[in-house]
This record gives structure tokens, C-alpha cells and sequence, in this order.
């Protein structure tokens, strides 16, 4: 009954802010002395057919008054120290402006280029922290329909690295396969390519060792995989796998070593323009 009420309340505010040239403000809720106002509502209202339109602005009140309510039941039962937030807010303030001031900085003066060399030395250094948790593969992945595949001129062209063999089989991808992904400059999850042929393998390891082309086909597609590439779960990463983790790590401790030189600085200024003293508590 109340949620019903509350419905004919707003199309009927509806009504009435529409059918008055200089609307004044519409209340909607009021909780203690505090008053909700259609305007308000309106404001945050997304662009909604009917009845969602009516059902949101209804679920938008009764959370504001569910809100105001809680508000209104600490004031008055809370002591005039509990309530004081002052200091809080202050510390809120202090905590907002000077991280946006440290990131201004940052955008400013901080150096984010990481050098392919800085990325080698730490990789060199960390290097039994980077094992293989999966099979990782470079490939090339085809799926096209059977009646236009042409495995034996697919196997040709992934033969080698010959550029112009690989602009054919670019140009043969394009034109006749359903799904065409070459994997040759970049690492992935072997367990990722592989799921995607009609194929159980029981051992992934010696299945990679053992097959540079993978083959299958159901009643519609002809599926290929040519293998250029692949690292054993336990094994080293290779350093391209975890180049972007390592760009991040070091861009980390970059951010770190440059707030630590901020506030240094802002120290020694502060120091030497005489912005602060100290005083001397002893007896």
C-alpha cells in the first residue's frame, strides 16, 4: 500500500511540474527538517522509459529517506564530542590535497621511461623469480571451414619465417578462415590456443615436444596449430613474458624513490625559507 501511494505521488508531481510555467521547488520526502526535492531527484534520474523511470525515482526516495533517517537517529542520540568530525575532516582534507599534489608532481617531473637495459639488469638479478606456473606457446592458430581448407598448403607456409610465405598465409587466413591469430611476437598460455581444436591431449608437455604441426577437424571446420615456440611449467620465463611485470615493478620503486625525494625537498626548503621551527620541550 505505501509503495503504491508513493507511486501516484510521483506521476502526479510529474504532472504538476509540467503544467506549471515557473515551477517552485516540489518536495518529495522530508525526514526531520531535512527536505527532499523533485529537482534533486531529476538530477541524478537516468534516461529511462516508463514504468522503470517512476520505479527507480520510487527506489531513489526510500533509500534517501532510509539514509536521512540513520543521519537523523545519530544526532540525536549521540553525545556533542561523538559528533564533532572535525578533526577527522581535516585529516581527510590534509590526506586529499597532498596526494593530489604529489600525483601533479609526478605527471610532471617524474621520469616514467624504463629502459630495455634496466629491464635486463633486473631480470638477470630476479631471474628464479620468474618460473613458469604454465605451458606457454608462440603460434599460429587457423580455423577454417572444410571445404575450403587446404591443409598441406597451410603446413608449406608455416614451414619457416620466409616473409613471403607468411604474407600468403596472411592473405589465405584472411580470405578463407573462420578464426586466424598468429602468436609469433608475443607468449601465451598454451592450455588458451589449444582448447580451441576438437583435440583431448592427456600430457601437454610431451604433446608440444612431439608435435610442431596439431591437426583436427569435426563436421565443419579444420582446425591448425604450428607451434613455433614453447616453455615448460617450472622452467625460467623468458624475458619477454614478464617484461611488462617487470616495466611496473620498477616503475613502482621509481614512484617511490621520487615521493621520498619530494618530501626531502619539501623539507629542506621548508627549512631554508624558515616555513616551520621547532621548539624545545625539555626541561
Amino acid at each position: 500500500m505505501m509503495r503504491q501511494k508513493l507511486l501516484y505521488m510521483i506521476l502526479g508531481l510529474f504532472v504538476l511540474s509540467a503544467c506549471t510555467e515557473e515551477p517552485e521547488k516540489v518536495p518529495v520526502a522530508q525526514v526531520g527538517s531535512k527536505i527532499l526535492y523533485l529537482e534533486e531527484v531529476e538530477e541524478v534520474l537516468p534516461e529511462l522509459p516508463e514504468p522503470e523511470r517512476t520505479l527507480w525515482m520510487e527506489d531513489f526516495i526510500q533509500k534517501w529517506v532510509q539514509s536521512e533517517l540513520m543521519v537523523l537517529n545519530a544526532e540525536e542520540n549521540l553525545t556533542a564530542a561523538q559528533k564533532d568530525v572535525t578533526r577527522e575532516l581535516q585529516e581527510y582534507r590534509n590526506s586529499l590535497i597532498t596526494f593530489r599534489y604529489k600525483k601533479a608532481l609526478m605527471e610532471q617531473k617524474m621520469d616514467t621511461v624504463i629502459s630495455e637495459s634496466a629491464i635486463e639488469s633486473y631480470y638477470e638479478a630476479h631471474k628464479n623469480e620468474f618460473i613458469l606456473k604454465n605451458d606457454i606457446v608462440k603460434a599460429v592458430y587457423l580455423k577454417a571451414p572444410l571445404e575450403v581448407a587446404n591443409p598441406e598448403l597451410i603446413k608449406s607456409l608455416c614451414m619457416d619465417n620466409d616473409p613471403q610465405k607468411l604474407q600468403e598465409l596472411d592473405e589465405y587466413g584472411i580470405r578463407y578462415a573462420k578464426t586466424y591469430d598468429r602468436f609469433e611476437d608475443k607468449w601465451i598460455d598454451a592450455s588458451q590456443i589449444l582448447i580451441q581444436i576438437p583435440l583431448e591431449i592427456d600430457n601437454l608437455e610431451r604433446f608440444l615436444r612431439r608435435n610442431k604441426f596439431i591437426e583436427s577437424d569435426d563436421t565443419d571446420y579444420y582446425y591448425f596449430i604450428c607451434i613455433r615456440d614453447f616453455r615448460y611449467e617450472g622452467e625460467h620465463a623468458p624475458i619477454e613474458f614478464v617484461k611488462s611485470s617487470i616495466k611496473n615493478v620498477l616503475l613502482n620503486q621509481r614512484k617511490i624513490n621520487f615521493l621520498k625525494e619530494i618530501e626531502k625537498d619539501v623539507y629542506q626548503e621548508g627549512l631554508k625559507s624558515k616555513k616551520f621551527k621547532l621548539y624545545n620541550i625539555q626541561n
